[in-house]
């Protein structure tokens, strides 16, 4: 039996620290796992800038609210839903995909939480589990489900290297180039055809 896991931001939504950049003019909030590797780096760069420009949580969750998925992505979800388990593995938190899953007709989504203080500022966050794309897949797969895998960048190779069919989705050249074993697609038309659903 086949199940897809896929990636959410860079995929199917924007990505949300570089929407929030834009919105806000705080350029240093553009960077992604596109830039940083190590997660844990990234994050905590991101909570010092956050900190510095007194952004709450509930300020990053209105720009959220005003954003779309990508042009075409409420559909192809809703056609693959139709025909295999679906399954979101993002490293976004809870609080940031409450007002994303809606938009997409609220499939599973497995995700971290962002911890904040009595004044709504983000303190930290707390990872689901260690390598937790990776081990979504690996938890499916001795299940017994055969796994593809759907994600753009630094942040899944580990979820697709682990997969029985993985797909980078319109990524980095970067990515792309280090990763060239891995399938590649650049539209969901194309992504439609690579799952043969």
């Amino acid at each position: 039996m086949r199940l897809i896991c896929s990636d959410l931001e860079g995929v199917w939504f924007p990505e949300v620290w570089i929407t929030v950049a834009e919105r806000t003019g705080i350029k240093e909030l553009r960077l992604t796992t596109r830039d940083i590797r190590d997660y844990d780096e990234l994050m905590n760069y991101r909570i010092r800038i956050l900190e510095r420009e007194k952004l709450r949580i509930s300020d990053i969750q209105k720009i959220i609210g005003g954003m779309a998925p990508k042009e075409g992505a409420v559909a192809t979800i809703a056609l693959i839903r139709s025909q295999a388990p679906f399954v979101m593995v993002s490293d976004t938190f809870i609080q940031f995909a409450q007002p994303i899953l809606p938009m997409l007709g609220q499939p599973l989504l497995l995700c971290h939480r962002l911890v904040t203080d009595e004044q709504d500022f983000i303190t930290g966050y707390e990872l689901r589990q260690p390598d937790p794309k990776r081990n979504t897949v690996k938890a499916f797969q001795s299940l017994n489900y055969e796994v593809t895998a759907i994600g753009d960048s630094y942040n899944d190779i580990s979820m697709l290297q682990q997969a029985d069919y993985p797909i980078l989705f319109n990524p980095p050249l970067s990515v792309a180039e280090e990763f060239p074993e891995i399938a590649r697609v650049t539209c969901y038309h194309d992504l439609m055809r690579k799952l043969l659903l």
